[in-house]
């Protein structure tokens, strides 16, 4: 699946917005990746998922050995879970309590190999937060796949991270945003 295809099942599904939008970052964005609205179709889902998991097998081959997926609630949930499904490994995710990622109804052993997936990594924060608390329970993180790589590249991370779209959509701090001062309503679409 190229990177045309990707777009257009993104665009068609409402999944790619275009508005002046409040990112979990706090950066302001004129476009926003909703792809709880592609996920809602799992026929696309699975496309997609799929297409993510051969290219991330793809490159890792055999290295990549995943035992279990890891997804941090809520965006990530369907990601793993279909990522799972293509690896035949399982699939668990972190949720939040007290305002922080943990593993609460899942436990990872000492060893295990994980792949963390994930809708949207802008900055890469909640990606990292499930990186650690998989390390923190002794598992190994083999690799990171998301649908989309917002940062264009720039999210960094210690195991490679596969997407199926890279794009750095123009993000500003709140007191630079150009939006704000047209005086475009800011849309916070949730998360």
């Amino acid at each position: 699946m190229d990177r045309e295809n990707v777009l257009e099942i993104l665009e068609r599904s409402g999944a790619l917005l275009h508005g002046h939008f409040e990112l979990r970052s706090k950066l302001h964005s004129g476009q926003y990746f909703q792809c709880a609205n592609v996920l809602r179709y799992p026929r696309e889902a699975a496309r997609l998922c799929e297409a993510l998991a051969e290219r991330m097998s793809g490159a890792l081959g055999a290295a990549l050995r995943a035992e279990t997926v890891v997804a941090p609630a809520m965006g990530g949930i369907i990601v793993g879970h279909e990522v799972a499904r293509v690896l035949d490994c399982r699939s668990i995710f972190t949720e939040k309590q007290d305002g922080k990622l943990v593993l609460r109804r899942f436990a990872l052993r000492p060893g295990e190999r994980c792949v963390v997936a994930e809708d949207v990594v802008t900055r890469g924060g909640r990606v990292q937060e499930t990186i650690d608390i998989v390390k923190a329970a002794g598992a190994v993180v083999a690799a990171m796949a998301v649908l989309v790589d917002r940062s264009g590249g720039k999210a960094r991370f210690d195991e490679p991270l596969f997407s199926l779209l890279e794009m750095e959509p123009i993000a500003y701090e709140p007191g630079a945003c150009p939006l704000c001062a047209k005086g475009l309503a800011l849309v916070h679409p949730g998360s």
